[in-house]
């Protein structure tokens, strides 16, 4: 590996990124080396990330006896896991009510199997997104009330609901758990556990099943101490983690910390013995080999996701609970099914705001907003990812029924959309808007979507000066891109947000370069290097935009990809793959 890339770097890429390279101290590396025994090449991936010597044994085993903080630093658990306890004990009913995405249905159903594991008796509710939007609702803890829930603990939800909790409050207890940034904490709640509002404790960077899971440990200590004959010892509570490696990497939370150690951990139990709804999941996705954080994020997330976007998310968290093959293979597959559909009126929204997104883009508009009759709120958000990666600034989607538009934004580096989309609410111009950095939700009325567009173009202005750089890790030779390199690299992982797979530029002559996957979205490449090998290459939705149309010119031609190496599990032939990001003239 190379870390010289100064020189090489093209001037811009085929997407218009200009390439930099990640500062390296090449004595620190040559010492983290020698002194663990490690490859140059991980060692100089290591020095560049500026990960002590003293942590690095932690950083590149992460388990959660190292990392697992106690519950108890965080405002408000101790009473949370009291009252949770007593509820155990005096078998009251307590209904787990949670978020329809990946990280609510998990913490869902991490918390639905702690109860019953330990003896209590636990029933689970989440809302419909079309018919009751997002978080609590009064109608929704009446019914739970009526059912016989004494205690209604809130998932991934909650923080933002004074309303309902207070109305409920006199008939049923309420304990939140959640991770969503807010002002101040309900004043009905009997607990309230929020990190964002906590951050004395530093664990704002956990989901909800992570929060879940110290609510769990928490309570499980009381339990104990009081004597509970059906406390959990550590091996039940870790059976729980798998679920948490699910929701921190869907929810794309920082990988740091004891995120780590939850992905990691996690990411074993599924590998080794997955629980039946994972099972049934992996195998409707087709990944045959033991799952990873790329598995979650591109099998398992989407499809679970999918329940709560354009279906039922309850299917999502039976899933989940379920222990029979049988019936998880069924609800797996009705989740697949689920999954194409959302594709199908995600492809459908897409079609339809291309060609007003490049306008908009053409006149210089720094953030792209697009709204419709009838768009599914469920696939608003993900269309906007889609926008925001071809045109490198902001965009928001949004869909309009009866003269109100609801929809989703996703923001580049640099622009804040939930403080903008804040500030159109204090400004008049939205009903109610939330979110953060990077993503957030606004509803107002329609004739109002101007006035909305004008001002995020005002706040965002200057913000975003095109496309993001990428850096680069190194450089790598086609020859020297083996699967014992790919995997001296896993070595740093689990990747994502946080904790970045390291990008490397490889040059050569692109050999072949032809459209594989649904409609030929995807480009499958080959690279052929100056001694002869040849590496196998794809690039992920490249088909039609700038990356593919400068991979379909340069064709026979040398070119250098930039992208991430990973062993090659689709062929089993011992090889290397690269993932493509970006690619440029060589």
């Amino acid at each position: 590996m190379d870390g010289g890339l100064t020189a090489a770097a093209p001037a811009l890429s085929f997407t218009g990124r200009r390439w930099t390279a990640r500062a390296c101290d090449t004595r620190a590396a040559l010492r983290i080396a020698q002194a663990h025994g490690l490859p140059e090449p991980l060692a100089r991936l290591i020095a560049a990330r500026g990960i002590a010597l003293a942590e690095l044994d932690r950083h590149l085993t992460p388990r959660l006896r190292d990392w697992l903080p106690d519950p108890s630093v965080l405002a408000g658990m101790d009473a949370l896991a009291l009252r949770l306890a007593d509820a155990v004990r005096r078998g009251e009913t307590v209904a787990v009510f949670g978020d329809y995405d990946v990280d609510g249905t998990a913490a869902t159903a991490l918390m639905r199997r702690f109860i019953e594991a330990v003896g209590g008796r636990a029933v689970h509710a989440v809302p419909n997104r079309l018919r009751d939007g997002y978080g609590p609702n009064v109608a929704a803890f009446r019914a739970l009330a009526d059912a016989g829930a004494r205690v209604i603990l809130c998932v991934d939800c909650g923080s933002a609901a004074p309303e309902p909790i207070a109305d409920i409050a006199p008939r049923a207890d309420v304990l939140v758990l959640d991770h969503h940034r807010v002002e101040r904490a309900p004043e009905a709640a009997v607990a309230h556990v929020n990190p964002t509002l906590d951050r004395a404790a530093g664990l704002d960077h956990l989901c909800a099943a992570g929060l879940a899971f110290l609510a769990a440990v928490a309570t499980n200590r009381v339990l104990r101490a009081a004597g509970w004959p059906r406390a959990l010892d550590a091996a039940g509570l870790l059976d729980l983690v798998d679920l948490v490696a699910l929701a921190t990497v869907a929810d794309v939370v920082q990988l740091i910390g004891v995120n780590r150690a939850f992905v990691a951990q996690g990411l074993a139990l599924m590998g080794t013995r997955p629980r039946a709804g994972i099972a049934a999941l992996l195998r409707v996705a087709g990944v045959a080999r033991a799952p990873d954080a790329e598995a979650i994020g591109f099998a398992l997330a989407p499809r679970l996701n999918a329940a709560g976007r354009i279906g039922d998310a309850d299917l999502g968290i039976r899933l989940l609970l379920s222990d029979e093959p049988a019936e998880a293979e069924a609800l797996a597959q009705r989740l697949d099914a689920l999954n194409r559909e959302r594709q199908r009126i995600e492809a459908g929204v897409l079609d339809a705001v291309v060609a007003i997104a490049e306008r908009q883009a053409a006149e210089g508009r720094c953030v792209i907003l697009v709204a419709g009759e009838g768009w599914h709120p469920g696939v608003v958000g993900i269309v906007a990812g889609r926008l925001k990666e071809r045109f490198a600034r902001p965009a928001f989607v949004l869909g309009v029924a009866s003269g109100i538009a609801t929809g989703s934004g996703r923001s580049v580096a640099g622009v804040h959309l939930g403080d903008a989309v804040r500030a159109a609410v204090a400004s008049g111009i939205a009903i109610k808007a939330g979110g953060h950095a990077m993503a957030a939700g606004v509803t107002l009325p329609a004739d109002r979507l101007g006035a909305l567009h004008e001002a995020l173009c005002a706040a965002c202005d200057g913000a975003a000066s095109g496309p993001e750089a990428l850096e680069l890790d190194g450089s790598v030779t086609v020859e020297g891109a083996t699967a014992e390199l790919a995997r001296a690299i896993g070595r740093l992982g689990p990747f994502g947000a946080g904790n970045a797979e390291p990008v490397f530029a490889l040059s050569g002559r692109l050999a072949h370069a032809g459209a594989v996957g649904a409609g030929g979205a995807h480009l499958r490449l080959a690279l052929e290097g100056e001694g002869g090998g040849r590496l196998n290459a794809i690039a992920f939705r490249a088909a039609g935009a700038a990356l593919g149309q400068g991979l379909a010119g340069a064709l026979g031609r040398p070119v250098t990809l930039a992208g991430v190496l990973r062993e090659d599990h689709f062929r089993g032939n011992g090889a290397a793959s690269l993932q493509v990001v970006d690619a440029a003239p060589a």
